[in-house]
């Protein structure tokens, strides 16, 4: 029950002051059931947005801004969660996504479920420890049985990447032009990608990802090279150069201003020329050293004096000013030129090269294009899309599959979708089960149960008949089917390896590692003690509105209750 806990009593009936006044303490029972509300309730959230066939949430922030999508770690982020235990229950979507890039909708569904399966058995009077001991057991035994059912493919096979590139965006706002997204990932992870001793090695960051609004998803294409959001500094310098020869420099093309005073006496004119001259001429000896190396096109890190521009425009150099340290060294692996700090450290081995530097016009802004580069180690996806909603989901849409093509690279290995793995790890550990003693049996029972939360969501949201679905499925799996799931499009239940639904082994892995930590630990929470809000500024001096104050711990009072 949620009590005072700042007060104690001594045997003789003394009253002692043990913590802050204000603070809020919830025991036992009370404190497990609103924590496992709390994390029912986020999973509940997201659970209609799983799958091809889920719907997409929107999302308003303060600002008025408009979110619209189906990826689970995007729909928590943007929503303001204020109690402790569904604050844990984001986190775990979005580990997923910095870890895997995908499953995120999934490892919520699937933590949700853990916790309201061990809800039956608690309330059974199994002690929480001893479920979640049976959980971190079950976890165990399905991380051998994924292993023992997983595909294993050849590194870096080109036909398995694209399946799986595909099945990713199946349930995303783009999946009608997956065809041709999936191409342009699985082409854009293969080239950035560094082979070692037959392992590959990717770096997602070598993948620059430019959106812009305007024309349709099909006109989003691969880019072998750079695309920088700048325009040429200069009106006189070209707008194209062919066979460019690029030069990097991270420092700027001005005279430094000295940070004290200096007094000049000037007792002619001729004097006053000769000072201003000097200016210009350091100018000038910079461009001559960039022209002299044979450089064709500049990116500047930092700025270039108008002077400068001049001289740079008359020796017909393109240059582009105030580009990002991580485009510059996006352009050097593409290009192969090295970054030079200073002017005086440019030679021609420095330069990097492509077939053209070009400033185009996209919509109503004009970019620098640095293409055709020969083996670029860092490419650019360049996205179109009807507005600027679809844009930013499509955006989303292809972290994912370059996240999950990048997974297959790097550990090639994958199962099939649809929900069956689940439905198979479900079958195997209730059989698992069977063979344990003690009270772990159940926990591990229950964990079979909750594996089919996966199969159960993707048939709800394709309309089919969810008891209906498990039992087929369940039947097809006994029988020894390990790949039959739902197929959503058909509405029925049915062998999904020939769908080409396909997903890599790592993602499984990672929801049931993670999925199964976080329900353990909201299950051992016994004892919640919340401080009291600090009482701030009063309303209009940065503090908050009226109303908003009290709760719990920065909870508002209604989610106490949870």
């Amino acid at each position: 029950m949620a009590q005072n806990a700042s007060v104690g009593m001594t045997p003789s009936g003394q009253p002692i002051i043990i913590l802050k006044e204000g603070t809020s303490q919830t025991k036992g029972r009370e404190a497990q059931k609103n924590n496992i509300m709390a994390a029912k309730v986020i999973s509940e959230i997201v659970r209609s947005s799983l799958g091809p066939r889920g719907m997409d949430k929107m999302l308003v922030d303060s600002m008025g801004d408009v979110t619209i999508t189906n990826d689970g770690a995007t729909i928590l982020k943007e929503i303001d969660v204020q109690h402790p235990a569904a604050k844990m229950m984001v986190e775990l979507s979005k580990t997923a996504d910095t870890e895997v890039g995908d499953g995120t909708t999934s490892v919520v569904i699937l933590a949700g479920s853990l916790i309201e399966k061990a809800e039956e058995l608690i309330e059974k009077e199994v002690h929480p420890t001893i479920v979640v001991d049976g959980y971190k057991k079950a976890a165990a035994q399905a991380m051998k049985i994924l292993e023992n059912i997983s595909i294993k493919i050849s590194p870096g096979d080109k036909v398995w990447l694209n399946k799986v590139a595909k099945t990713s965006m199946a349930s995303k706002l783009i999946w009608r032009e997956s065809d041709l997204l999936s191409s342009i990932v699985t082409d854009a992870v293969l080239a950035v990608a560094d082979k070692d001793n037959g392992k590959y090695k990717v770096d997602i960051d070598d993948i620059k990802v430019e959106k812009k609004a305007g024309e349709s998803l099909k006109d989003t294409k691969l880019i072998q090279g750079i695309v920088l959001d700048k325009e040429v500094v200069h009106a006189g310098m070209p707008k194209k150069i062919q066979k460019a020869k690029i030069a990097l420099v991270a420092s700027a093309l001005e005279i430094e201003k000295t940070e004290f005073d200096a007094k000049i006496n000037i007792s002619n004119p001729d004097q006053i020329k000769a000072f201003l001259d000097q200016e210009s001429n350091m100018l000038k000896d910079m461009v001559d050293k960039i022209e002299s190396t044979g450089a064709t096109v500049l990116v500047c890190q930092k700025g270039i004096d108008d002077t400068a521009q001049h001289y740079l425009a008359k020796a017909g150099i393109l240059s582009v000013r105030r580009v990002k340290q991580s485009d510059m060294e996006k352009l050097g692996r593409a290009t192969g030129a090295n970054i030079v700090s200073t002017l005086d450290d440019l030679s021609k081995t420095d330069l990097g090269f492509s077939l053209v530097v070009e400033e185009r016009k996209i919509e109503e802004d004009k970019w620098v294009f640095v293409e055709g580069c020969k083996n670029p180690k860092s490419v650019t996806i360049l996205i179109r899309g009807g507005t600027q909603r679809v844009v930013d989901e499509a955006d989303r849409s292809i972290h994912d599959s370059l996240m999950v093509v990048k997974d297959v690279l790097v550990k090639p290995s994958v199962v099939v979708g649809g929900g069956a793995p689940e439905a198979e790890l479900s079958m195997q550990l209730k059989n698992y089960a069977n063979k344990l003693g003690g009270r772990e049996q159940l926990a591990v029972q229950k964990f079979a149960e909750a594996l089919e939360i996966i199969p159960l969501t993707l048939a709800e949201n394709a309309g089919l008949d969810p008891i209906d679905t498990q039992v087929q499925i369940g039947a097809a799996h006994g029988q020894g089917h390990k790949w039959f799931g739902v197929n959503v499009h058909q509405g029925k239940v049915a062998d999904c390896a020939k769908l080409g639904i396909y997903e890599p082994t790592i993602v499984k892995e990672q929801i049931i590692k993670a999925a199964t930590e976080t329900a353990g630990m909201i299950l051992r929470i016994d004892d919640v003690v919340a401080a009291a809000k600090s009482a701030g500024p009063p309303p209009g001096e940065g503090g908050m509105p009226p109303g908003m104050g009290g709760g719990m711990g920065g909870m508002p009072p209604g989610m106490m209750g949870m």
